[in-house]
């Protein structure tokens, strides 16, 4: 009898388990049953790795084989395993020495020649396997460098099993050949999901790869937006931008992850798991750098923005948006199930899914933007233009967005119609994005500084309770914002809100505290009511 066991991971949603693929040989009739809770994909791999087997030069063992995947109640899918269950059967039949293989962590699909397919997940598949105490993982070549972002581990990447037998059994390494040239990489299907490219919403739409990017300087005007939009990015505050059609929602939405500092080392590992495991990596690019962008159709459903799918669910909208901007254009024409579903994750930075077949738990931590026009037509709030919706309509179309997730957004502008002089740049035009990103790296900084050694590192994630007691604004600041509070234009909530803009719009102008214009701004950016008050980020 031979026994033989290697390691792979199986990804419960964009967390990994380590999973030990056990391999039994005993006399009798050849026979190939695998267990452990595998999905469809994963049983087919027992026609794919006999034949990869045979076409890589090995003997198939003909006796009766028994492949298990243990933990057993952990559901497993994808064709990842199929690496660690050709050396499982080869360590069994004694082809390679079973204790080489015994704590090495296996990560691939094979094809029937044998060549080693690349796997979304690589990446949280690493690191689960760091975290349980493995220091070798195997992956194929083309994920290699994705594998390597987790220190503290050993990665070989290979391009068939041949090779992988003669590593493990020390002989020489076969030479595989590449591809032809001047053709896209087949080998790299497997790491894209078809259908994710530019045009799902999933960068800015003028980033097209020809070296053009959208840049604050193209927005005419809306100087007061712009300034929202600083602010947004500075304290990580949820912002609604609401106007006629043609002002230039879009246009600002689309340029605010331009404005938002470079991601950290930590932040990339986990926007690259993210992106790893929902097949949106695009391939050469290991890590991602800059907060990403996201903007779904109106017509998303609620599992499209939350996450869901059948089987264990799969990362939505909401964590394709982690750490960067979901941005949700025409807001009132989405659903109220899929709006009211984002009030969770818009407090807690993560989204819990609860599906028959697990729960998972998905980042979620994400800068919100909304645009909506005033009505159906969206001539509501234009002097002469002829609006012709009924108020009942007019009320019906602003209520699509509920007062609780309204609550959740800390900043509300309305977005004015462009004149004949900001739109043929009589009055000049506005700053560009590097400047923009320099003071909010400097904002973002600061605010650093202050919450060094707590959880938090941006304003909008500070809790209320430490607002009101360990983070005190200057005496007499909050004076109109409880008046605020008395007469139910803010709730309890709100008013946190405030503090935590007031904060940033201090951080802004290099203030050791937020003082009554501080505050004031805040409560405008916040309720819309007029209070006096320059929305400059540098000194009044």
């Amino acid at each position: 009898m031979g026994f033989a066991r290697a390691c792979s991971v199986a990804l419960v949603g964009v967390e990994g388990v380590v999973v030990e693929v056990q391999a039994d040989l005993e006399p009798g009739v050849a026979a190939f049953t695998l267990v452990g809770l595998p999905d469809k994909s994963l049983v087919e791999s027992r026609d794919r790795v006999r034949a990869a087997v045979v076409n890589s030069g090995a003997e198939w063992p003909q006796k009766k084989l028994t492949v298990g995947l243990s933990p057993a109640s952990v559901p497993k899918s994808g064709s990842g395993f199929d690496l660690a269950v050709a050396c499982a059967v080869l360590g069994a039949a004694e082809r390679i020495d079973p204790a080489m293989i015994a704590d090495v962590v296996m990560i691939g699909e094979l094809g029937l020649d044998g060549r080693v397919r690349p796997v979304r997940g690589v990446l949280p598949a690493v690191l689960a396997a760091a975290e349980a105490g493995y220091e070798q993982v195997v992956v194929p070549e083309q994920t290699a460098g994705e594998a390597a972002l987790v220190p503290g581990i050993s990665v070989l990447g290979v391009r068939s099993l041949r090779q992988l037998i003669a590593v493990l059994c020390d002989e020489p390494v076969p030479e595989e050949p590449a591809d032809g040239q001047g053709r896209p990489d087949a080998m790299l299907a497997g790491l894209m999901i078809p259908g994710t490219g530019l045009g799902t919403g999933l960068a800015p739409a003028a980033a097209r790869g020809d070296g053009h990017r959208p840049d604050l300087a193209d927005v005419a005007g809306q100087l007061r937006p712009r300034q929202a939009l600083e602010v947004a990015a500075a304290g990580g505050h949820h912002l609604l931008l609401s106007g006629p059609p043609g002002a230039g929602k879009t246009m600002l939405a689309e340029r605010l992850s331009a404005v938002l500092p470079p991601l950290t080392r930590q932040e990339s590992l986990e926007v690259t798991a993210v992106h790893s495991v929902a097949g949106i990596l695009p391939p050469g690019e290991p890590l991602v750098s800059r907060a990403p962008y996201c903007a779904p159709h109106h017509s998303a459903t609620m599992q499209s923005l939350v996450g869901g799918g059948n089987g264990i669910p799969r990362p939505g909208a909401v964590s394709l948006a982690h750490r960067g901007v979901l941005f949700l254009d025409e807001a009132p024409e989405f659903s109220g199930k899929a709006l009211d579903a984002l009030r969770q994750p818009l407090e807690s930075g993560h989204v819990v899914v609860a599906r028959a077949a697990g729960v998972v738990r998905l980042p979620a931590r994400f800068l919100m933007v909304l645009a909506a026009n005033p009505c159906p037509c969206g001539r509501h709030t234009l002097t002469g233009a002829g609006c012709e919706c009924p108020p009942s309509v007019v009320r019906r179309y602003q209520a699509r967005l509920s007062g609780p997730l309204l609550d959740r957004v800390d900043l509300r502008v309305e977005v004015e119609p462009v004149d004949r002089a900001d739109l043929l740049g009589q009055g000049g035009r506005g700053e560009p994005t590097e400047v923009v990103a320099a003071r909010v790296r400097d904002a973002r900084a600061r605010a650093a500084e202050r919450l060094a050694g707590t959880p938090w590192t941006t304003n909008s994630e500070v809790p209320g309770h430490e607002l009101r007691t360990r983070l005190l604004v200057a005496p007499g600041a909050l004076a109109a914002a409880e008046r605020d509070l008395e007469r139910g234009i803010l709730t309890a909530r709100g008013l946190d809100r405030v503090l935590r803009v007031a904060w940033t719009v201090a951080d802004l102008r290099a203030a050791d505290r937020p003082d009554a214009s501080d505050v004031a701004v805040a409560l405008e950016l916040r309720t819309g009511i007029q209070r006096g008050v320059p929305m400059g980020a540098g000194e009044r």
